[in-house]
C-alpha cells in the first residue's frame, strides 16, 4: 500500500511529547496497533504517529478510507473535531485549534460572500483518486469567543489569553506553555515583555517564569494605584467628566492642556487690560504735561 505522508498534515496537529511517544511506542509494541489509520485516497490524515511506530518495526496496521472530504480544509476541520474530543489533548491545544476552527470557518464564509456562485463552496483541492463526492456536513460556525470556549471546553477568559499568547508570545514562551512550564493565564502576563525578556523567562525554567509573572502583574498594579490618583486629580481640579462606572470619558491630558490653554488666554486678558490701564494713564500724563506746558508759556 502506498500511504502518503504529507509534512502539512503531519505538523498541523501539535507532536507528542517523548514521554507520550514512547508509551505509545511500548503500547504497540506490545499488543500491535489497535486503531485503523484514517486516509483519505492514498494521503494520511490520521494516525501519523501509529504509521511511524508500526513501519519501524515492521507492524501490521488496518487503514480506513474517510469518503466525506471534498478538500483539505475538509481534513483540517476533520483532524481539529477529532483532537477536540479527546481528554489528553491540553486546554492550550484545544484553544488553539478551536481559533484555528474559526479561521477556516470564516475564511469559507467569506469566499461565499465573494463568489456566491456554487462552485465557491467546493474544494479548491480535488478530491483525492478513488474518493467519493459526498459533501462532509458543514462545521457549526464558532461566531464569538463563548462559542469557541464551548469547542474547547474552556472558558471565555482563556480564550483571551491563547489570543494574546498567539499574537504576542515569543517562541520560547510558547514552547513553555505547550510543556507544562507555564500555565496559560502566566504567560498571557508575560507576553507584555520584550521578546527577549519572554526568552530569558523561559530559559530559566519554572521559578523564572512565575517571577517574571509576578513582576508583570506588580508593575500592573503600580500603574492602576498610578492611573487612579490621575483620575483623582482630573476630576476634582480639571473636572474632566466621569459616566456611571465613575470612568473618565476624556482624555486627563487633553483636559489638562485645555485647562492651560484656558489660564493662559486670562492671563492673556489680564495683561491686555494692565496695558490699556497703562495707555489710558499714560495718554493723561501726557494730556496734563501739554497742559502744563501751555500754562507756563502764556503772558498773563
Amino acid at each position: 500500500m502506498n500511504i502518503i505522508v504529507t509534512e502539512e498534515l503531519k505538523a498541523y496537529i501539535d507532536p507528542l511529547t517523548e514521554d507520550e511517544y514512547a508509551a505509545l511506542e511500548r503500547s504497540i509494541l506490545a499488543e500491535g496497533c489497535r486503531d485503523a489509520l484514517v486516509l483519505w485516497g492514498d494521503v494520511l490524515v490520521d494516525g501519523h504517529n501509529r504509521h511511524g511506530i508500526c513501519t519501524k518495526h515492521g507492524i501490521p496496521f488496518q487503514t480506513v478510507q474517510n469518503t466525506r472530504f471534498k478538500s483539505m480544509e475538509d481534513v483540517h476541520l476533520w483532524m481539529i473535531d477529532q483532537h477536540l474530543g479527546r481528554r489528553s489533548v491540553s486546554d492550550f491545544q484545544r484553544g488553539v485549534l478551536a481559533l484555528r476552527k474559526k479561521e477556516i470557518m470564516e475564511a469559507r464564509r467569506l469566499a461565499v460572500l465573494n463568489d456566491p456562485s456554487p462552485e465557491s463552496s467546493a474544494a479548491a483541492v480535488e478530491p483525492a483518486e478513488g474518493v467519493t463526492d459526498t459533501p462532509v456536513p458543514a462545521a457549526p460556525a464558532l461566531k464569538s469567543r463563548e462559542a469557541i470556549a464551548r469547542a474547547a471546553r474552556i472558558s471565555s477568559a482563556t480564550v483571551t489569553q491563547i489570543e494574546k499568547i498567539q499574537k504576542a508570545a515569543a517562541p520560547e514562551l510558547v514552547a513553555a506553555v505547550k510543556s507544562g512550564e507555564v500555565s496559560i493565564s502566566a504567560a498571557a502576563v508575560i507576553a507584555d515583555l520584550p521578546a527577549e525578556e519572554q526568552a530569558a523567562a523561559a530559559a530559566g525554567g519554572k521559578k523564572e517564569l512565575r517571577q517574571a509573572a509576578k513582576r508583570v502583574r506588580e508593575s500592573k498594579v503600580g500603574k492602576k494605584a498610578a492611573s487612579d490618583a490621575v483620575s483623582e486629580v482630573a476630576v476634582e481640579l480639571l473636572g474632566v467628566p466621569t459616566n456611571a462606572d465613575g470612568e473618565l470619558e476624556a482624555d486627563p491630558a487633553v483636559a489638562l492642556l485645555r485647562a492651560q490653554v484656558n489660564a493662559l488666554q486670562g492671563e492673556n486678558a489680564q495683561l491686555r487690560t494692565q496695558v490699556a490701564e497703562l495707555q489710558a494713564q499714560l495718554a493723561a500724563a501726557r494730556m496734563g504735561s501739554a497742559a502744563q506746558g501751555a500754562q507756563d508759556e502764556s503772558p498773563f
